[in-house]
């Protein structure tokens, strides 16, 4: 599909009906790390508890983009920021970007971050092109709350 061929692209916030076909999406894109915190019953949680903040893309009913977004009262996070490879460049991922960004605006919250691994080159650029700051002076280190 080319950039210039006319498409209806929708974009909606995202219901755990979509679930099947993100997680699939998720786990063939490359420079998305999905772990236990991507089953079912947990990204339910995520989206209850933050409702009306992800997104999905769907072209001729295809799902062809994700977006995860939600905050913590103070700050709002992004992850999961997916477009299927042939419909990269079409705008999709900025369309879902700023419906992230105004459902964060929304809710009051006046700053986003975004998690993306280093070795994501292709994740890095169009972050640092659509006027994301890369913050060398933070290390983000976790912590696992469970065995195994």
């Amino acid at each position: 599909m080319k950039a210039q061929e006319s498409m209806d692209i929708e974009t909606r916030p995202m219901t755990m009906e979509d679930y099947p076909q993100a997680i699939r999406l998720w786990e063939s894109t490359p420079g998305i790390g999905v772990s236990s915190a991507d089953q079912a019953d947990k990204m339910a949680r995520f989206l209850e508890r933050n409702p009306g903040m992800s997104f999905i893309a769907r072209v001729g009913g295809r799902l062809v983009g994700t977006v995860l977004c939600g905050h913590d009262g103070r700050r709002g996070y992004l992850y999961h920021m997916a477009v299927r490879e042939k419909y990269r460049r079409m705008g999709i991922a900025m369309k879902l970007g700023e419906a992230c960004m105004a459902a964060l605006r929304k809710a009051g919250i006046e700053k986003c971050h975004i998690l993306v691994y280093s070795a994501n080159s292709g994740g890095l650029s169009f972050w640092k092109e659509t006027g994301w700051i890369q913050r060398d002076e933070l290390t983000i280190l976790s912590h696992p709350l469970t065995e195994g």
